[in-house]
């Protein structure tokens, strides 16, 4: 056996040995495997029923992913244009998507004003998404590359939520005239729901639901309560979770528990104002927050009911045990190990899956420890 063999061999044993090493937590012991590379600043994962897991790239392309082997971009996407942190973001499936097929996407697009997040729906067709239709678009657009959001939810009822950042303008958050800063809520069809808060105030875009808020990037809804919760990815400091309520002002910019980058100085009024929520659970440091899920598989039976949100700047998963609305306890697992993780989400297996955001990124499957 050459020397070069016997390097190559070396190698992927290592490569074994780390994939397969067994990581401890408080409540579950874990090992993480690779299920496919080769992605470019993956954004967020979803998983079609047959077993096939979406993934979109922030550059532009929808792939799919079975068993193992990443297919070429879907076509038929719309045009989008990546700009800073926008491009191409969230996904989600329709809930009657063994029926009608419909999947829809967030992405950044060029408008009047600049560039915006918009909503596309569209049917999966083998490779190609087909009858496509814009659902929403953000106004007014600007010509800022900072926070575009941007998560998707369905409600039970069918209705859809959309996070969405304040473009990098602080203030705008505090206008109800304004998208930016605010968490959307339209029908699926992007009608506006008749009992949103703002849709008989004239001096409101109608499709808000709630306001106040930086950057959204994570959502989730209770399993059990059905409340819809939050992430929103704070400035130095004042990552928060979220319970959101309709019509509620949540602070930013006027209240935050965090600072401006790097001088440090103060944002704002401070950290409380009367008529403004608090944060359910805050993060000081940030701890760029990602990402939000609640676990409600098998695999894992002591993590039931546990919030999981993903950190970039860490490159942690924060597990957060929940009690009556209040975070009781904050377990941080991995630590930077598979550098800056952009999403988490509970696959149809009951296993957790995890993107990393890097110009070769990875899926990753967490499974328990045999």
């Amino acid at each position: 056996m050459n020397k070069k063999m016997l390097i190559s061999l070396s190698l992927l044993f290592l490569s074994f040995t780390l994939s397969a090493e067994t990581i401890t937590s408080e409540k579950h012991n874990f090992t993480i495997e690779t299920v496919v590379d080769g992605l470019e600043h993956p954004w967020a994962v979803d998983f079609l029923p047959d077993g096939r897991i979406l993934v979109t790239e922030k550059p532009g392309r929808l792939r799919i992913v079975n068993n193992g082997k990443l297919s070429k971009p879907v076509t038929g996407l719309p045009k989008i244009k990546e700009k800073g942190q926008g491009g191409l973001l969230d996904i989600a499936l329709d809930p009657d998507y063994k029926n009608n097929q419909i999947i829809y996407l967030s992405y950044s697009a060029k408008g009047k004003g600049g560039v915006g997040t918009e909503v596309v729906k569209g049917k999966l067709i083998g490779n190609e998404l087909k009858d496509t239709k814009v659902i929403f678009k953000l106004s007014p657009k600007s010509n800022t590359g900072h926070h575009f959001g941007s998560r998707l939810l369905f409600a039970k009822d069918g209705s859809l939520f959309i996070t969405l950042g304040d473009r990098g303008d602080k203030d705008r958050a505090q206008d109800l005239n304004d998208h930016a800063g605010s968490l959307i809520h339209i029908n699926k069809d992007g009608s506006v729901p008749e009992d949103n808060p703002f849709v008989k105030n004239p001096n409101a875009k109608p499709e808000i639901y709630t306001y106040g808020n930086r950057n959204m990037q994570g959502i989730a809804m209770h399993p059990e309560t059905g409340d819809v919760w939050t992430i929103e990815h704070g400035p130095q400091g004042g990552d928060e979770l979220n319970l959101m309520k309709p019509g509620v002002n949540y602070g930013w910019p006027v209240i935050t528990y965090g600072v401006n980058y790097v001088i440090g100085t103060k944002i704002g009024e401070g950290t409380e104002k009367e008529g403004m929520a608090q944060p359910v659970h805050h993060w000081i440091p940030s701890i760029a927050t990602s990402s939000l899920m609640f676990y409600t598989g098998d695999k894992f039976p002591a993590w039931k009911g546990d919030a999981f949100v993903s950190s970039l700047v860490f490159g942690q998963l924060a597990r957060l045990e929940m009690k009556k609305n209040s975070v009781i306890k904050e377990e941080r697992l991995l630590d930077g190990d598979f550098g800056r993780i952009r999403e988490i989400q509970q696959g149809l297996d009951g296993f957790l899956y995890f993107i990393n955001d890097d110009t070769r990124g990875k899926l990753y499957r967490i499974k328990p420890e045999k």
